[in-house]
């Protein structure tokens, strides 16, 4: 691929937002707060609208329901396009509340799978209301010890609920099913996995997809496997980009192992998936505990960024001939030429093509907005998990 057909790919790129990262997150051992934290979903959109502002790549902002909750949807819609971005997936919750402790939709209480599935309703309300295409659903159920409750009939409960919000959907809708391998239940979890998620999605229909977390797997996952068998079965819809050393850490994406990001990010221009127009939402999903909010949410968009650059570069022809020759170390060549490549000149030049500081974190530093927040925002709650 030229110079040109790369930077043509990179400037069609899109990569979502997470409202939550830009509130007061951490870890079961402290939550730190930190001065201009957004007190409100509008707030979240403004700091979103800043990294966008410097990227250029970041068009949109996915909530999370009820720590977005607000009396008039559309009018936060309103809002965002006058920040210069979109509201994206809406992200339900049914985790946080007491009723959830034994599960939401798979509880065994019929009263409390209700609550769950009507929550998860309300939900595809909003996304009336806001103009988003994706429900984005997890589930922290599951069970802790052998013979807690009846594994078969937890996924037919959770067959059902889907069922009824699958159904609930309209034409342009369409749900992105996650998964994750443990925590907080530790004996079965629900969805515990792609596969289960990606046979919940073949049942329920074509508007049915599934959401790869690549902070959810097992150590030693081969993630980009999962992306590559998705892709050629068309039930692809989302990633949660971010980075782990051990489980569920949500880092910035990249910052464990770039490696990875490469690879699974070679997936995707093989599979010629990389254009918004074919459906992926790359959704960052993370959270910011000791670094600030704004740069680390800008480095974490620079990192996507470099990562797909150098899977564009890739050698098609010069891989696709070794692989035919079983030229096993040509092959790999041809990847790692690619990967050690060095695409921040060729980052700098485009975003200075499309008016834009070739340095996104230096020419965030240089605004003075994190100064002005830190005084605009002193008082008040600052929002951060269950806000």
């Amino acid at each position: 691929m030229t110079t040109e057909a790369v930077k043509t790919a990179l400037r069609r790129q899109e990569i979502e937002l997470p409202s939550w990262a830009f509130g007061n997150s951490g870890t079961r051992f402290k939550v730190f707060s930190q001065p201009g934290v957004p007190r409100s979903p509008e707030e979240k959109i403004a700091d979103a609208a800043v990294v966008h502002r410097y990227t250029g790549v970041a068009p949109s902002v996915a909530l999370h329901i009820p720590w977005d909750k607000v009396s008039d949807y559309a009018a936060l819609s309103a809002y965002a396009k006058g920040q210069g971005v979109r509201l994206g997936a809406i992200n339900s919750n049914v985790f946080q509340d007491d009723d959830y402790k034994l599960g939401s939709v798979t509880h065994p209480d019929p009263r409390v799978r209700r609550k769950a599935t009507d929550h998860l309703l309300e939900c595809v309300d909003i996304m009336d209301a806001t103009g988003s295409r994706d429900l984005k659903l997890w589930f922290s159920d599951g069970t802790n010890y052998p013979g807690q409750d009846d594994i078969q009939d937890r996924q037919d409960r959770l067959a059902t609920a889907l069922r009824e919000v699958y159904d609930r959907l309209g034409d342009d809708q369409r749900m992105l099913l996650e998964y994750k391998l443990f925590e907080p239940a530790f004996y079965t979890t629900d969805v515990p996995d792609w596969g289960t998620s990606y046979a919940h999605c073949l049942e329920l229909g074509p508007k049915a997809t599934v959401c790869i977390d690549t902070g959810h797997h097992a150590p030693g996952t081969n993630i980009e496997f999962i992306v590559a068998f998705l892709l050629r079965a068309k039930k692809l819809g989302a990633f949660d980009f971010n980075s782990r050393f051990y489980a569920d850490d949500d880092l910035m994406v990249g910052a464990a192992d770039p490696f990875q990001l490469f690879r699974i990010m070679n997936e995707i221009v093989r599979g010629d998936a990389l254009d918004p127009d074919r459906g992926i939402a790359f959704m960052l999903d993370q959270c910011h505990n000791i670094e600030e909010k704004i740069p680390a949410i800008i480095r974490s968009v620079l990192n996507v960024q470099e990562a797909t650059a150098k899977a564009l570069l890739v050698d098609r022809d010069a891989l696709r001939k070794a692989q035919s020759e079983g030229d096993v170390l040509g092959a790999n060549a041809a990847l790692m030429d690619a990967y050690n490549t060095d695409v921040r000149p060729l980052l700098a030049e485009l975003r200075a093509e499309q008016g834009l500081d070739p340095d996104p974190v230096a020419a965030y530093k240089r605004s003075g907005y994190f100064e002005q927040i830190s005084k605009d925002r002193a008082d008040g709650q600052q929002a951060g998990w269950g806000a």
